[in-house]
């Protein structure tokens, strides 16, 4: 099989390329621009284009496939010859399906939480000794890439992301799938530059649940308010599977969930993780595992990249880094800190990237979500406003909207580095949440150099 990326140093697309590649099928990309870390591992791979750029000649007849990134134009010149030369162009979630149709999909969705379920689901069913294919938006410890597809596995597991599939196709990438169980995790409004009101928003999630394949399942959290209402009223075919937050206990800093078999000691913490467990749960047990089985996996479970990832700590102080950016995820990261460190001094730095967090009428959704942190700290880059042709944003409007009296804004990276990494002088938590990189900071670096000296 032959297959050529069109726009092949995204996350996603270099993370599909690498899987085919070792599936064994013929694989070819062009971009005009790749970052690390796809750079290295593509060329780790072979697949590093040569010379950067759009080349209409590596467009040939005998391609089977030609897979589209997210910022291919209608006008990109390799897709105007796939199209001349009458070749099938399909987007990343469609190629996914495309080779998954055979098999029993899984496809965790919500506006939270679905990295960790989907990473949660995989780590059990390897654990397991099950084969399957999967599609998720972290690395995970145990899996080379984020993208896995196989010959003879007969389920697998795809995180569902909302977000338009790309510039060409409108349709959020989860629909593309066709779930055969089919997850949410809850609802609460984001992405408002595709979505710009929540009714709308809503019926993404909506489309998901009633498109669930024939003979299907849907699990949902029944402690979503918005999410409950949402079933009630849609014509939902599928099998309808209510979860809630597992039963759990803290002693100190460990956590343990109670089960009919006994305490199962954890790696990780916070309530969001408990609902979390519930729902991969589900999903397993939709999947042949066992509930013994299921809490025998997950006791080893040590989470995703960038979700309340522990960088570094000394005796003093500890970093944990995590993806969240909406006011939901703030929100339920901000209470699992605060919760496992009681006593500990809570430093809480926020950075605003998103389309949704940068734009001032939206800002007021987080009132009130750092409320848990002794400091709290906001950060947004004046160049991401400017590159998402948003109206100016100040200082003075991200201060009004949290809701803090004593809030740091800062829209300085080298500030911002200064105010992550100063002296400590008591038990510390720091909590670094953002979809971006604070400016550039190479965080992992910094926290390291940090605590050495």
């Amino acid at each position: 099989m032959k297959v050529h990326f069109i726009a092949i140093g995204g996350s996603a697309m270099h993370n599909l390329a690498l899987a085919l590649k070792i599936k064994g099928f013929d694989v070819s990309g062009s971009d005009d621009e790749i970052f690390e870390p796809s750079k290295t591992r593509l060329a780790d791979a072979g697949l590093l284009p040569p010379v950067m750029g759009w080349f209409p000649d590596k467009i040939t007849g005998d391609i089977d496939a030609v897979i589209l990134g997210m910022h291919a134009r209608n006008n990109n010149p390799e897709l105007i010859r796939a199209r001349k030369l009458g070749l099938k162009v399909f987007s990343y979630p469609e190629y996914l399906f495309e080779q998954t149709k055979e098999k029993i999909r899984a496809v965790v969705g919500g506006s939270h939480g679905k990295t960790t379920i989907t990473s949660m689901v995989m780590h059990v069913l390897k654990t397991c000794g099950k084969k399957f294919d999967y599609m998720v938006g972290s690395q995970i410890e145990g899996f080379d890439t984020m993208v896995g597809l196989t010959n003879d596995a007969s389920i697998a597991v795809f995180e569902g992301d909302e977000y338009l599939t790309s510039p060409i196709d409108l349709r959020p990438k989860f629909h593309l799938y066709k779930a055969n169980i089919g997850l949410v995790t809850g609802i609460a409004w984001d992405h408002v530059n595709v979505f710009p009101t929540f009714e709308g928003y809503i019926d993404q999630f909506r489309i998901f649940a009633e498109g669930i394949e024939s003979g299907g399942t849907l699990i949902y959290c029944t402690e979503d308010k918005v999410l409950c209402e949402m079933v009630e009223s849609s014509s939902i075919k599928a099998k309808k599977i209510g979860y809630r937050t597992h039963s759990y206990h803290t002693q100190g800093e460990k956590w343990a969930l109670e089960t009919a078999y006994g305490t199962v000691a954890l790696k990780i913490f916070g309530s969001h993780n408990m609902q979390n467990i519930a729902g991969a749960k589900e999903i397993c047990i939709q999947l042949g595992v066992s509930e013994l089985e299921f809490y025998d996996a997950i006791s080893s479970f040590g989470g995703a990249a960038k979700r309340l990832q522990l960088l570094g700590k000394d005796k003093l102080v500890s970093y944990y880094l995590d993806f969240a950016h909406s006011p939901s995820k703030v929100l339920a990261t901000m209470d699992a800190v605060r919760t496992q460190f009681p006593k500990h001094n809570f430093v809480a730095v926020l950075e605003l990237h998103t389309f949704s967090s940068l734009s001032a009428g939206f800002l007021s959704n987080y009132n009130g979500t750092m409320n848990d942190a002794d400091k709290a700290i906001v950060f947004f880059n004046p160049d991401a406003v400017r590159h998402k042709n948003l109206p100016e944003l100040t200082a003075d409007e991200v201060f009004k909207n949290f809701g803090r009296d004593d809030l740091v804004v800062l829209s300085d990276s080298e500030k911002i580095q200064n105010a992550i990494f100063q002296q400590y002088s008591s038990k510390t938590v720091v909590l670094l949440m953002s979809s971006g990189s604070f400016g550039g900071l190479n965080l992992p670096l910094l926290v390291a150099k940090s605590l050495s000296e």
